[in-house]
């Protein structure tokens, strides 16, 4: 999924861990390459993959990133 990602118009970035709990974090140009995502077909075809095999619950959170910074 990660490469499909990365081809995706206003696609950013990704960020992943893995240690009890899996979370992946993608990052986005706007809100409309959010929806252009969501809206893709192989990756409507895998979270519902994911869903069957996977996982039991999961969640989504579509926030905006106003700065960052660090060390």
């Amino acid at each position: 999924m990660i490469d499909l990602t990365s081809k995706q118009p206003g696609f950013l970035g990704v960020e992943s861990a893995r240690k009890g709990v899996g979370i992946i974090v993608s990052y986005w140009s706007d809100i409309a390459s959010i929806k252009a995502w969501k809206a893709n077909a192989e990756h409507q075809e895998a979270q519902s993959k994911d869903r069957q095999e996977w996982y039991t619950n999961f969640r989504v959170r579509i926030t905006k990133v106003e700065r960052e910074y660090g060390i």
